[in-house]
């Protein structure tokens, strides 16, 4: 048998799948991460149980499967993205917890930025709009904040790197400093159409080079993990940030293919192939999984409250005991009775990317009842993904291309089929779920196999993938579009000062 490890680092849990060959999963173990809160806006992950857990999923996948390290062709790695960790090169010890994606106290440079007319140039880089969101500015704040950080950087006592390159630098026991072009192109410091970390913009952001880590193809040799640490030398072959690790493992290698993942927010990918367009729809131009030098591009919208919506009916309002309750409750009403539901708890991402914008729930009369709610509650997922869709298929066609004609889903509120029904329902287009939604770390697994020769090419990796359902539109477009109309009315009322 052929084995492949897929090391799945992500915001609230560290995972490990064993898959064979076939992209069938054998094993697998995770382990949650704990969050760290210090004051509102600030979040913060401790960069040593990021390494623990996922040691510990590692090792526990691997004795799950019955197999050794030494049976494992080799490893692939997906990660949260955006979480940035900074140590000392020596030691190896972090000088301060991970800033992960969601933290927001880089928010005044990233206005200051914005005021002084720098936004374009860094868009037209590096295909990110100027957002706390991602890496550099956080690297900022650290090397001002943490006292002789800066002092230590510029003597190249200390390394840079989001989750995928800390993961490699425990694996290898600090032989190894490395990152791959997906997770690079988060930081809006990388140049994507170079591939190289742009000068321009780290003297911009006041960040010394000798920070930064080598940068690869996905599909790459990244080093081997020290024998010591699963018990065997395993080769590091394939590295991806979380959203394009589900591109690729969905099979979304042609241009106008697109998946969701459904997942605490929604996360929207549509590969763009070897052509680059900063969105004029309020999306972002990313770098997508490579396997060769070859820059590959992707649009890419964000839902910020997809699945959490679910937890809010749970914890906050208690309407039901545990998030698979809700599928039945909403169910249990024809539809959601008038009622619209803007779940803007911490603003709005794409495409209306609104940071003030508060939660609404509109349309109340005497007769809403609690699963009139919960049903304007999951339907809100679906809103939110068709204006992304809507957003990408307007850039597609102003860049020639052709509107987005199938949609491939994963993530955890894949599984709802009432979600999904709406979900077609609203684009009109077939949603298609797979087989295997653990899409993210088969990604991984897949851009590890590629390096290794168990996969000779992508049109490989194409047949492995299979449907498991097939959602098909049911209602006519003018009632899809009186939806949408009403959805925008509500959006309005939301961000309305």
């Amino acid at each position: 048998m052929t084995y492949l490890l897929a090391l799945d680092q992500g915001t609230s849990s560290s995972r490990t799948i064993v898959f064979d060959r076939h992209g069938a999963i054998v094993a697998q173990a995770q382990r949650e991460l704990p969050q760290i809160y210090p004051r509102p806006g600030h979040v913060e992950h401790d960069p040593m149980q990021i390494w623990g857990t996922q040691l510990a999923t590692a090792q526990e996948a691997l004795k799950t499967a019955g197999i050794s390290a030494s049976q494992v062709t080799s490893l692939g790695i997906t990660n949260q993205r955006e979480t940035t960790i900074v140590w000392n090169r020596k030691t190896g010890q972090p000088i301060h917890n991970a800033l992960v994606w969601q933290d927001r106290r880089a928010e005044p440079v990233c206005a200051q930025l914005r005021a002084d007319g720098h936004a374009e140039r860094i868009q037209q880089k590096t295909g990110l709009l100027v957002d706390a969101y991602f890496s550099g500015t956080k690297l900022q704040w650290l090397l001002d904040h943490v006292p002789g950080a800066r002092a230590a950087a510029e003597r190249g006592e200390l390394a840079f790197g989001t989750v995928d390159t800390w993961l490699v630098w425990q694996l290898t026991q600090g032989q190894r400093h490395v990152t791959d072009v997906s997770n690079a192109s988060r930081t809006m410091l990388f140049n994507v159409h170079s591939n190289t970390w742009d000068q321009d913009l780290l003297d911009l952001l006041n960040i010394p080079r000798s920070l930064m880590p080598e940068v690869q193809p996905s599909a790459s040799h990244f080093g081997d993990t020290a024998a010591q640490v699963l018990g065997a030398a395993i080769h590091i072959g394939g590295m991806a940030g979380d959203q394009q690790s589900a591109l690729f493992g969905q099979a979304c290698f042609a241009p106008g293919m697109a998946k969701n993942t459904y997942g605490t927010g929604c996360f929207m990918l549509m590969h763009t192939g070897t052509q680059f367009h900063p969105s004029r729809n309020g999306l972002l131009s990313t770098s997508a999984a490579q396997t060769d030098r070859q820059p590959q591009f992707a649009l890419e919208g964000s839902v910020f409250v997809g699945g959490a919506v679910v937890q809010w009916l749970r914890d906050g309002l208690r309407a039901i005991e545990h998030s698979g309750q809700v599928q039945q409750l909403a169910e249990s009403v024809p539809d959601s009775g008038g009622v619209m539901m803007v779940p803007a708890f911490t603003g709005l991402g794409a495409p209306y990317w609104d940071a003030d914008a508060r939660g609404t729930i509109t349309g109340l009369t005497r007769g809403t009842t609690v699963a009139h709610i919960a049903r304007a509650a999951l339907e809100s997922i679906a809103y939110q993904s068709a204006a992304l869709l809507q957003a990408m298929s307007l850039d597609a066609v102003a860049n020639g291309g052709q509107p987005v004609s199938e949609l491939r889903v994963d993530g955890g509120a894949s599984v709802n089929n009432l979600l999904m029904q709406f979900q077609a329902d609203l684009l009109g287009i077939p949603v298609v779920r797979p087989a295997c939604v653990e899409t993210t770390a088969l990604g991984a697994a897949y851009l590890a196999g590629l390096t290794t020769g168990i996969y000779q090419n992508s049109e490989e990796l194409s047949a492995l993938w299979k449907a498991e359902r097939r959602f098909m539109p049911t209602q006519d477009k003018a009632r899809a579009d009186a939806l949408m109309a009403r959805w925008e009315q509500a959006v309005r009322q939301t961000t309305a000062r």
